[in-house]
């Protein structure tokens, strides 16, 4: 049966909730949002995608409580190992534990991946909304701007972004959202133009609701949907970004270290035979990646419009 839930409850949903519409608008909304989870719980991948993605978070922030290891004095008797007892992923060419750098590197990439798409949907969703909503030659000329720097290779702008200001971990969390945000404004600018002309926002404004409200209150939670999707993709976007900075040595400087700068490292060894400097920390990237875009991916067919499951 083909279902439409819309956050803000004024079209027609599924029997089963209409019937909640006399409860208010709150029951509405609840009624929305727990057809959105039941699509995204059908969908197995997605589950499976979520369960990686928390089990990765637990990897990388619990695991160096339990296994401890030296990730500051090098180690050169025991230098790029084999994995074997009490290496379990092998040792790199200073003597570090591959699978504690794994984990310490694994904070920094998630740490900037995360943060950084957090900023650049805030500020491409107040960018995109205040856009849409005002209209006129603003949105004409906030929206130029926003095409102006998307002709811009992406990889590009962040070489020369990066290249103009030291590596640092919030350095580089302000390089990768200063490049992202510009996917979600277009979108959410899109989202407004349609959401501005509905009756509730009519409503809203002959009550006398200013601008700055109807934006925060009305326009932007009923683009929740596209939000959370947009944000899923911004994170495994944004850990790619980082990932390939690192690999061309723009990366954070040593002690610090993520998944990009120890593909970076072992590379250089790959000759030799030592897979284990490299492989690890590139499934970690594809794995970390993969998952964020299956979840995106059912996000985004449990916030249709028209949902297609029952």
């Amino acid at each position: 049966m083909s279902v439409r839930a819309p956050v803000s409850g004024l079209d027609t949903l599924r029997p089963d909730v209409s019937a909640q519409m006399e409860g208010g608008e709150a029951r509405i909304e609840g009624s929305a949002w727990k057809l959105a989870a039941y699509v995204f719980l059908e969908n197995r991948l997605a589950v499976a995608g979520l369960v990686v993605v928390i089990l990765i978070f637990l990897f990388c922030f619990v695991g160096p409580v339990f296994w401890r290891v030296d990730l500051i004095h090098t180690d050169i008797e025991h230098l790029t190992q084999p994995p074997g007892p009490g290496h379990p992923l092998g040792t790199d060419n200073v003597g570090y534990d591959v699978l504690g750098l794994l984990m310490v590197g694994g904070q920094t990439s998630l740490e900037i991946g995360v943060t950084a798409a957090v900023l650049a949907t805030t500020f491409g969703v107040l960018w995109g909304a205040i856009a849409g909503f005002v209209g006129g030659w603003l949105d004409g000329l906030m929206m130029r701007i926003v095409d102006s720097l998307l002709a811009i290779p992406t990889l590009f702008l962040l070489l020369v972004l990066a290249s103009m200001f030291v590596p640092s971990v919030p350095m580089l969390i302000f390089i990768v959202a200063l490049v992202a945000w510009l996917v979600p404004a277009r979108l959410i600018r899109g989202e407004t133009l349609s959401l501005r002309t509905r009756e509730y926002v009519d409503a809203v404004r002959v009550m006398g609701g200013s601008g700055t409200r109807i934006v925060l209150r009305h326009i932007i939670p009923n683009t929740i949907g596209t939000i959370m999707v947009n944000a899923t993709f911004q994170v495994a976007d944004a850990i790619l970004a980082i990932a390939a900075l690192s690999f061309l040595g723009l990366g954070v400087p040593p002690p610090a270290t993520n998944w990009g700068n120890m593909l970076s490292d072992g590379v250089a060894y790959t000759y030799a035979g030592y897979w284990w400097l490299i492989y690890p920390a590139g499934l970690a990237i594809v794995i970390t990646v993969v998952a964020f875009n299956l979840i995106g991916d059912a996000m985004r067919d449990a916030f249709e419009v028209r949902l297609q499951k029952r």
